[in-house]
């Protein structure tokens, strides 16, 4: 769809979060459209690595969540939009000019939301912020979702070009850090707070 419009020229494309970091670090495009279902590493994690290191590129969210939780996670970290995919067949190139022009661009639905929190908000007196909860590092996240996907500490290891024992340390900081003693743990927070997607909430595009 995109390769159909003369002012948007596609020039990669990532099958994992971790590859869409390295490509951007590589290729330097005005926008990235980052999908959260990432695997590897998710949309979250790599869009707040992406804006670390290449913070010229402007990224805009394509999911099929329009949780509230999700949305207010990729704001605080400096994503500028944030598409449902079942609504954004025909609006997506119009958003990525909007974002590329500096502008922010939300799904109607995700718009008319925000808007009513922040006057529910101003109404109370409160400061209208969105803050990431999380209080894990950014590499600490990397390893709360390898290993919640089954990796074990050695594909880990190879998978971040660290020594093993680098991921133990993580490891145990992770379960100290959110008081989560087993592997089964870490992998429930780890769907719950939308670091990885269960097997039914998978989307492949």
């Amino acid at each position: 769809m995109l390769k159909l419009e003369e002012d948007i020229e596609v020039v990669g494309e990532a099958e994992n979060g971790r590859q869409a970091v390295a490509l951007v670090a590589q290729l330097h495009p005005d926008v990235v459209v980052m999908d959260i279902a990432m695997p590897l590493l998710n949309g979250i994690e790599a869009t707040r690595q992406i804006l670390h290191t290449t913070p010229g590129t402007k990224v805009l969210i394509l999911s099929a969540h329009s949780d509230d939780a999700y949305v207010a996670k990729v704001m605080a970290i400096g994503a500028v939009g944030y598409l449902i995919k079942q609504t954004a067949a025909h609006t997506l190139p119009e958003a990525i000019r909007r974002v590329h022009q500096g502008k922010t661009c939300f799904s109607p639905v995700i718009s008319k939301r925000r808007n009513h929190q922040k006057e529910r908000s101003h109404d109370r007196g409160e400061l209208s912020t969105d803050k990431d909860p999380s209080k894990l590092s950014s590499r600490e996240m990397e390893v709360l979702q390898l290993i919640a996907e089954g990796k074990a500490n050695k594909e880990t290891a190879e998978e971040l070009k660290i020594s093993v024992k680098t991921v133990e340390k993580h490891r145990q900081s992770l379960m100290d850090k959110l008081n989560i003693h087993d592997t089964a743990g870490l992998t429930r927070h780890a769907i719950a707070t939308g670091i990885i997607e269960s097997s039914v909430q998978v989307t492949i595009v």
